[in-house]
């Protein structure tokens, strides 16, 4: 897999000759990646469902994982942290900008990033690209019903947990997820699970 270079940055910009260093160090090292998968482990990188999901599946797969491993004990871990926390950002779908959710409720942005601080919004910080909105809270014409009083449930907690919750089994309520529970209209179990959850810190 041979992958073709990008221009070259202005001469002067740090900034750019600082990314085009980054652009070349990643295209060696996935080019490298690459010839070290067998055709099982590429297809199934290639099935990932995101680009990032393909990048931790392939690193997972690399015979050279193994010396990864001997470096850094915990880089399977970590490896697992990542496809973990992927899989719940991208359930359902890729998640919304704050400019799609501003579109979508027909209000500004900065009403949108109201609504986040006051619990009304589940949202996951990304750094310095703002924050990114799980796409299942959004339904036509608005927020999924019986959304915002469990958010107000289980504010103490930290976002990727919140996505924990919505998205795991819960004993709770049967086996099934809460999310899909807000869907049928079962409101009042979401609310008592989330309770719980918060009374148990999170377990």
């Amino acid at each position: 897999m041979t992958l073709s270079h990008a221009a070259a940055p202005p001469l002067g910009d740090a900034a750019g000759r600082l990314r085009g260093a980054f652009l070349d160090r990643c295209r060696r090292a996935i080019e490298g990646l690459s010839r070290q998968l067998d055709d099982e482990a590429l297809q199934a990188a290639v099935a990932a469902p995101t680009d990032n999901a393909v990048l931790i599946s392939a690193l997972r797969a690399a015979p050279e994982a193994a010396l990864v491993n001997a470096v850094d004990p915990l880089a399977e871990a970590r490896l697992e942290g990542l496809k973990i926390a992927e899989g719940l950002l991208h359930a359902e779908g890729r998640p919304w900008t704050v400019q799609a959710v501003a579109e979508h409720l027909g209000i500004s942005r900065q009403a949108v990033a109201k609504r986040l601080r006051a619990r009304r919004l589940l949202a996951v910080d990304i750094g310095r690209h703002g924050q990114a909105y799980p796409v299942w809270q959004f339904v036509r014409g608005g927020v999924l019903p019986g959304l915002e009083p469990v958010l107000a449930a289980v504010a103490e907690h930290d976002a990727w947990m919140q996505l924990d919750f919505f998205l795991g089994e819960n004993l709770h309520l049967g086996g099934e997820t809460p999310l899909a529970a807000l869907r049928r209209g079962d409101h009042a179990a979401v609310l008592r699970a989330a309770h719980r959850f918060t009374e148990q810190g999170g377990a």
